[in-house]
């Protein structure tokens, strides 16, 4: 059973009288539940990757699927609205709105949709992340580990399809990215929360229980 799929997907861009690959022909597949990690070196095409699987960028060619929808067929709006209900998107830097509080953080992707707040959702994840005490602060107010523990809490408060982590301790001191990578690995096992790592670090790698090798825009290995 499938989650995920991606069939033959390739990315290029123009760089002035160039054609650069950034991903070339990549073929993968993601059950329900798995936590993968993909690893590969500054400019192998990993981040590029995961912005195709978010629907945050759009394939040269190629299909991505999630739960069998084809991202291909969407429009910009259909996207907007897959990003926020299908997709946890967490970044090394942490993109909270600077003006709301943690709360309203988690909240911003079911306010966006017009959704009425599950409060009991927000107040469990507030207790998992160990954000309680911080509801009502703003991010400024927030160590960087918080911070990133809020945009965890914003990703995975709409139960999304699938989690894509890109470089999610990237920005961190060891302790604060050793919790982070515990938190992903709870909302995995919690949540049976479907998980894709994106990392340069084979030492984070090898906290998922699968590791995707990518060099030069193609999949080296799958780790099946």
């Amino acid at each position: 059973m499938e989650l995920l799929r991606t069939e033959h997907l390739t990315k290029t861009y123009r760089a002035g009288a160039n054609t650069v690959t950034a991903l070339a022909d990549v073929n993968l597949s993601i059950a329900p539940g798995e936590f993968a990690a993909v690893i590969g070196a500054s400019g192998s095409g990993k981040s590029t990757l995961l912005h195709m699987l978010g629907g945050v960028d759009r394939p040269s060619s190629g299909r991505v699927l999630v739960e069998e929808c084809d991202l291909a067929g969407m429009s910009e709006p259909e996207l907007a609205v897959f990003r926020r209900r299908k997709v946890g998107l967490v970044y090394q830097f942490y993109n909270l709105i600077p003006t709301l509080d943690v709360k309203r953080n988690i909240l911003l992707p079911m306010l966006l949709d017009g959704q009425k707040p599950d409060t009991a959702r927000l107040n469990e994840l507030l207790e998992v992340l160990g954000l309680s005490h911080r509801a009502e602060h703003l991010p400024g107010e927030l160590s960087g580990g918080q911070q990133q523990r809020v945009a965890i809490g914003r990703a995975l408060m709409y139960r999304p399809a699938i989690l894509l982590a890109d470089e999610p301790t990237g920005n961190l001191d060891r302790k604060n990215s050793a919790e982070i990578l515990e938190l992903l690995k709870l909302s995995n096992k919690k949540y049976k929360q479907t998980v894709i790592l994106i990392t340069h670090d084979e030492k984070i790698a090898s906290e998922a229980s699968r590791i995707i090798h990518i060099e030069d825009g193609k999949i080296v290995e799958a780790g099946l």
